[in-house]
């Protein structure tokens, strides 16, 4: 039995956009603080904020972010698996909905959005893909 912890991240995200909450929090892990960073910087999410629940825990809380009543994220969605892993070169990195949307990649020089991955010419694992 595995455990997707980043499957779960993003099907919290998923299910407070679909419940219109303006923030959801999850357990913390680095991951998941890049991830967050990266939708943050992508103008997906308003902010990200570490702090800590009654025991002590770390947790993740993230702003989620609306224009004129409607998600800015329309579709998350978990492309590498722990039983199916998904690599891309950096030749065959395809944009998301013509360029809208990003993929994030694990790559050997960290996380980033696949227009990073494309301009510095390497690839990785895909993670997920937002718009």
């Amino acid at each position: 039995m595995s455990i997707d912890s980043i499957g779960d991240f993003l099907t919290v995200i998923r299910n407070g956009v679909l419940a219109i909450k303006r923030e959801v929090t999850v357990p913390y892990s680095r991951m998941k603080h890049q991830i967050a960073d990266l939708l943050k910087s992508e103008g997906f999410i308003r902010d990200v904020s570490i702090t800590e629940d009654e025991n002590k825990h770390k947790q993740l809380k993230l702003f989620l972010k609306y224009a004129e009543g409607e998600s800015v994220i329309h579709e998350i969605t978990r492309i590498s698996t722990p039983g199916l892993r998904r690599y891309e070169s950096a030749e065959s990195i395809k944009p998301v909905i013509g360029g809208l949307g990003v993929s994030i990649l694990t790559t050997n020089r960290g996380l980033m959005t696949n227009k990073k991955a494309r301009a510095l010419n390497i690839g990785g694992e895909v993670i997920c893909t937002v718009w």
